[in-house]
């Protein structure tokens, strides 16, 4: 089976469940958006987690997806860096136990966090303080991480470092990796559309959701689909309850989503997708598998809070594999 490493901001998710939108408003979160905080606005989220109910999990969508990938016995690998604190710990440890080789530096800022609301929805809302993690730079990665892998996992978030996003993704071609990227949040494709243009003609497969393939090509999922498939080899776009659409090559797929009983919390839904999807790739499967795997795995996480499956709800998903 061919193997993958990600590269992303390494977080730690601190989970809320909220009875309304209100805390979203008082915190000015867009709702369902990623908002990057300074110090002080996140000493003021801070605050208000203080006084709720909250759990903790490891986050960063890329190091999501590797986690998923983790638990399949993929054996993947991810880079990033965290800070010498607890959560930095914790984030190190947590990888380790879940089959995720780490490639990760460390600095004197805080481990980042990523204060996440959850609505009755389902929809999540972050507030993200990057701290250590926006401190990865172009000239720390290292040739040799990506020696005997196959594809190079890149979350959107970080295109905001061109330098390092630029570096990542020759170092990966140079191994011979094919280059996937996921489009990370429509706010973040909107502040940045020209290098994620320039980005996806360096690209093999790229994943989206209905409101990123919007907001980079003006288009319904279906005619984004078919614009993103003329610059990748592989085009997904994820529409939440009606499925996904998937092109490669000329062929184009279409794929239901995975029916449950109750949306829970939808963090993560798309990174389990990719997990999912790349987890079939690897394992050479057809396109139409590779999406229902995407789709199995998203049905999966919006069940519970957060990105960790109980066991036997892997051990279900590895009897259908």
């Amino acid at each position: 089976m061919k193997k993958i490493i990600g590269i992303g901001n390494a977080l730690v998710d601190v989970l809320a469940k909220v009875e309304n939108e209100a805390i979203l408003s008082e915190l000015q979160l867009p709702k369902g958006s990623m908002q990057l905080v300074d110090t002080e606005r996140y000493r003021a989220i801070g605050r208000r987690l203080s006084e709720m109910s909250t759990q903790l999990a490891t986050g960063g969508s890329a190091a999501n997806t590797m986690l998923a990938l983790g638990n399949l016995n993929a054996a993947p690998a991810f880079i990033g860096k965290i800070g010498e604190d607890a959560y930095g710990r914790f984030f190190s440890e947590n990888a380790s136990k879940h089959g995720i080789s780490p490639r990760l530096l460390s600095d004197e800022l805080p481990t980042g966090v990523a204060s996440t609301f959850i609505t009755p929805d389902g929809q999540r809302t972050f507030g993200t303080y990057l701290g250590a993690a926006a401190r990865l730079t172009a000239d720390e990665l290292r040739e040799e991480w990506f020696e005997g892998y196959d594809f190079f996992y890149i979350e959107g978030y970080l295109v905001q470092n061109h330098a390092l996003i630029d570096r990542a993704v020759a170092l990966a071609h140079a191994a011979g990796l094919k280059v996937c990227l996921d489009l990370a949040s429509y706010n973040i494709v909107e502040a940045d559309r020209a290098f994620f243009a320039e980005l996806l003609a360096k690209t093999d497969i790229v994943f989206a959701n209905e409101e990123e393939a919007l907001a980079f090509t003006g288009k319904s999922p279906r005619e984004a689909l078919d614009e993103l498939a003329a610059l990748c080899e592989t085009a997904v776009v994820k529409t939440g309850a009606d499925g996904a659409w998937v092109s490669s090559r000329g062929e184009t797929v279409k794929v239901a989503a995975e029916p449950v009983n109750e949306v829970v919390d939808t963090t993560g839904a798309g990174d389990y997708f990719a997990a999912g999807f790349l987890y079939g790739m690897a394992d050479e499967r057809s396109l139409t598998e590779c999406a229902r795997l995407g789709a199995l795995l998203a049905g999966k996480v919006i069940q519970t809070v957060g990105t960790s499956l109980p066991e036997d709800v892997w051990q279900e998903v590895k009897a259908a594999l």
